[in-house]
């Protein structure tokens, strides 16, 4: 447990003083020593859970609703997972605990738990 850590504060767009940004927060659980970095969107439309002690890279997408092909669901990145700068998480998709996925990767399957992956679509390299 990282004993600086400290929760988000939230102005009324959803916006962070580290500069990610929630919409419909009310949807939106976010677990104890989660590091997201700044310009990461998180559209928790259809809810989004982030357990603890995830870490969230730089400018990621992750989307419980997409507007374009209609798919939507639930997103759960489970404990200690960690997701590279720029990575895109599709609609109702779960990454498994201790699972990695690579910079500029995007999820359009579920991650089980232990694995690492990368790619668009990511696919499983280890």
């Amino acid at each position: 447990m990282n004993d600086n850590w400290t929760e988000p504060i939230y102005d009324e767009q959803g916006m962070t003083q580290w500069f990610w940004r929630v919409t419909n927060r009310e949807k939106f659980s976010l677990g104890n020593n989660v590091q997201i970095g700044s310009f990461t969107i998180i559209d928790a439309q259809n809810s989004v859970r982030i357990e603890d002690n995830a870490k969230i890279g730089w400018g990621c997408a992750i989307m419980s609703n997409s507007t374009v092909d209609g798919r939507k669901g639930p997103i759960i990145l489970k404990e200690d997972c960690k997701l590279g700068a720029h990575v895109i998480i599709f609609p109702d998709i779960t990454v498994g605990k201790n699972s990695v996925i690579g910079a500029n990767s995007l999820v359009n399957c579920n991650i089980p738990e232990n694995e690492v992956w990368a790619g668009n679509p990511a696919k499983k390299i280890r």
